[in-house]
């Protein structure tokens, strides 16, 4: 096993950190580590915005809710992002651009652009020994992340992830069995592979260092999805000019 595959396989997310900010190159490293991820098309339908104002960084915190968007060595919010392809556009095509640019599709692409180049970064910063975790908790309130960040048409927020110097060493959550997301050929139901893992997970839970509870990846599932969330997305997402067809 080389020390790539060591390093994905090691990964947990952080949530504590040391008080030591990234230096400039760090930063510049997970960067250019971020745009070297595959890219529909040539898209490169993201951007990547670094939140250094202190101001900033505590109303997002008050979004999210969770201490480490402050505490951190820096904070990135991934964007979708096609305003730049406007950019001295023709006004001959600009109607036909915007109105393709409403298609749904295009914000699957934007957002998975982004997410290829997160996990390139994620995977870069814990090479180097930092530590990091992904933040959709900043989509609590999107409208006023959006205002923060002072963000166009065509440009809309889709998640943050700090960044950092590990202040904690937590346990590495299990996953689940291959056999759960992976079937040759055709989807095959898998109940009795998930009461398996419920069973283990709920093992977890109860044996781990800290935050010990009893609950299983089922309950926790149906829990999360019994009340709705974040329900202003689909409209915010419209008025930035995606999502309409």
């Amino acid at each position: 096993m080389n020390s790539t595959i060591e390093t994905i396989l090691n990964h947990r997310s952080i949530r504590s950190f040391e008080d030591t900010p990234l230096e400039d190159k760090t930063i510049r490293t997970l960067i250019e580590s971020a745009q070297q991820a595959s890219t529909s098309s040539y898209m490169m339908a993201y951007s990547i915005i670094g939140v250094t104002d202190e101001n900033k960084k505590q109303a997002l915190q008050e979004i999210s809710g969770h201490p480490h968007v402050t505490n951190n060595g820096h904070l990135f919010i991934m964007c979708a992002d096609y305003r730049r392809i406007t950019y001295g556009m023709d006004e001959e095509v600009r109607d036909d651009v915007e109105k393709n640019l409403e298609n749904t599709e295009h914000l699957m692409t934007a957002a998975i652009d982004a997410a290829l180049a997160a996990q390139n970064m994620a995977i870069a910063a814990e090479s180097m020994g930092l530590g990091m975790c992904y933040l959709g908790s900043l989509r609590n309130d999107i409208t006023k992340t959006d205002e923060i960040l002072n963000l166009p048409e065509h440009v809309a927020p889709l998640f943050g992830i700090a960044v950092g110097v590990p202040a904690e060493q937590p346990e590495k959550k299990p996953r689940l069995p291959m056999e759960a997301v992976y079937f040759e050929n055709e989807y095959k139901d898998h109940k009795e592979i998930i009461e398996e893992f419920n069973q283990n997970i709920s093992n977890y839970y109860a044996s781990r260092s800290s935050n010990q509870r009893r609950d299983t990846w089922t309950l926790q599932m149906q829990c999360r999805f019994k009340k709705p969330v974040r329900m202003d997305v689909t409209d915010f997402l419209k008025s930035k000019g995606f999502n309409k067809r």
